[in-house]
């Protein structure tokens, strides 16, 4: 009982209402009264909830519309073919859209320029369409300019006017940025809607161009308590429906119409149910350390079974373990060709029955989520390489690799392994073993902060490179390197100078900022087409981190930003040196 209270005054969640922050703290009256609990209720945070019901009570303001349509000003004008034509406000709203991308390369691609005209020429009038034939014969140029000319304006405002904008989303903030969960203030993701535009995608995307929807009161269904009080419609309008599920954690949802599919608003990341979820996901992935062994037996089993679709099961489950894919869902024709590993196609590996010095070596190319090109050269055991040559026999370079198995099956024949298990937890698994590895590998004695800051960002590159989450590298690279470079040229000379002068104390502190100059110019190279970001946010055990930070005496807040350590709070409040994955 002692061990079980001790537990809970470690790791229990209070909602700090007045402070507005969700944290983690050691709660003596909360103590107090789990003297009173047995031991299999023991429990790390308040009032967790249960698999189906998520709280008690819930109210909040519904979501903030975005303002309406203020029209051009009467001396802007668009012209089609050479001649002025006066648009209707639905008509000229979305040209505006358009207008506003001129600069960027979307605009000169040709399916982007389909898609926009298609669905603008459906919210013209019948006048409108009569005229506006041809997107060639459009010119957006006086549109363009005077909303490059604003932009100019915001950026040029007095300190006076900005602090007004400051205080609007400050007031937006404080009536729709927050609910009442279960009696506690909790702060809320996403409250603003997004405002019309056209869709952008990632990569080549088929639907690109296409015209995002202003989204009305009469889209959106609202989630909240049955006691509470309902949230006010915007004047004139109604909701789509208001429903009371305690088994979901979203306020209100809608659907967006380019794909079809559902949006939510959500608890900010740092919200107590957020925190709690946070920290079953990646207590399964822990959990698979006491299973991994055995599920690695299993799929090695499956390799030489006599049923095709159990021997492609195998493989595809030493591939996800593995490689760290993703595991690929079904997806219609008008989504972007991308594809995961059980979605895989013939042409989208190429076998080498030696390459590079190496043996059955699988070379992978294929766009990834987000439309991001997996290209890697793994060798791989025998056995899987005798397989995949048996499963693309006969198969055209369209056909699926993995034709006997989906992303539901394989998920479900993981979960008969360790309830909760997927393709993602197995994901989540490797990417915190790999940090956890590497951060007791790179970190050593006597490092300075700046050394061991380094090495904590060389732990998460492999585990990003493991996760193929790349980045096109920043347009501001070069010009931001050529300063660092530049800085770290100005300290030498510095340095040389002072040396002459013999001021010793001086020289060592120049010394030890050049050394920091030359970790980040270092460490900002090495992070080129990284994008570290994903992984930390969403892969990665933020207790592996805390450890380290508190281990080694490095700062938290050089390893996560204000918005991480409140979504991570849960991770910074529980955690001590001696945590290992």
């Amino acid at each position: 009982m002692k061990t079980c209270l001790r537990f809970i005054s470690r790791f229990i969640y209070i909602s700090a209402e007045r402070n507005k922050v969700a944290s983690f703290v050691s709660s003596v009256r909360y103590y107090n009264a789990a003297a009173a609990k047995t031991l299999s209720d023991c429990r790390w945070e308040e009032g967790k909830s249960s698999d189906t019901q998520k709280w008690s009570s819930l109210e909040h303001k519904g979501p903030y519309f975005p303002p309406e349509y203020e029209p051009l000003p009467d001396n802007i004008c668009f012209n089609y073919d050479g001649q002025p034509v006066k648009l209707s406000p639905v008509t000229e709203e979305i040209a505006t859209f358009y207008a506003k991308m001129l600069d960027h390369e979307y605009t000169s691609k040709e399916v982007f320029q389909n898609n926009f005209f298609c669905d603008w020429r459906e919210e013209m009038t019948k006048e409108e369409r009569k005229l506006i034939k041809t997107l060639s014969k459009c010119d957006f140029s006086q549109i363009h300019k005077y909303f490059v000319e604003k932009s100019e304006e915001r950026k040029n405002m007095t300190k006076e006017e900005k602090q007004v904008l400051k205080e609007e989303a400050s007031r937006l903030m404080e009536e729709y940025g927050y609910c009442l969960l279960d009696g506690h203030r909790e702060k809320i993701g996403n409250f603003k809607l997004e405002p019309p535009g056209l869709f952008r995608g990632r990569g080549e995307h088929p639907k690109m161009g296409k015209l995002k929807k202003r989204i009305q009161p009469e889209d959106v269904t609202i989630n909240c308590s049955q006691d509470s009080k309902i949230p006010a419609p915007p004047a004139g309008h109604r909701w789509k429906r208001v429903q009371h599920d305690n088994t979901v954690t979203w306020l209100a949802s809608w659907l967006e119409n380019i794909h079809g599919r559902p949006k939510y608003i959500m608890l900010n990341p740092s919200s107590k149910l957020k925190g709690e979820k946070d920290w079953q996901k990646y207590e399964t992935a822990r959990r698979l350390k006491m299973k991994v062994d055995s599920i690695r037996k299993q799929y090695r089993r499956d390799w030489t079974s006599r049923e095709m679709k159990i021997r492609q099961r195998g493989v595809a489950i030493y591939f996800i373990d593995k490689l760290a894919l993703r595991a690929g869902n079904e997806k219609d024709d008008e989504s972007a060709d991308t594809v995961g590993c059980c979605s895989l196609r013939v042409e989208h590996i190429t076998l080498h029955r030696r390459l590079d010095a190496q043996e059955h070596v699988v070379e992978f190319d294929f766009l990834g989520k987000d439309s991001i090109r997996y290209y890697n050269k793994v060798p791989v055991e025998k056995q899987v390489f005798k397989n995949l040559k048996l499963f693309i026999k006969h198969k055209d370079p369209e056909d699926d690799l993995f034709d006997r198995i989906t992303t539901v099956k394989l998920n479900k024949t993981l979960n008969e392994s360790m309830p909760g298990l997927t393709a993602k937890v197995f994901r989540t698994f490797n990417a915190s073993t790999t940090l956890q590895d590497q951060l007791n590998k790179l970190t050593t004695e006597g490092m300075t902060v700046e050394e061991k800051i380094l090495s904590y960002n060389r732990a998460n590159r492999a585990v990003a490179i493991l996760c193929n989450h790349q980045r096109a590298a920043p347009k501001t690279f070069e010009r931001s390197m050529q300063l660092l470079q530049e800085k770290v040229q100005s300290t030498l000379t510095h340095s040389a100078l002072m040396l002459l002068e013999k001021k010793e104390k001086a020289v060592q502190r120049l010394g030890e900022q050049l050394k920091k100059l030359q970790l980040q110019e270092t460490d900002r190279e090495e992070n080129k087409v990284i994008a570290l970001g994903t992984s930390k946010l969403n892969y990665l055990d933020p207790r592996i981190s805390v450890a380290w930070c508190k281990k080694h005496q490095v700062p938290i807040e050089k390893i996560y930003n204000k918005t991480q350590r409140d979504k991570f709070a849960w991770a910074i409040d529980m955690t001590d040196e001696n945590f290992q994955f």
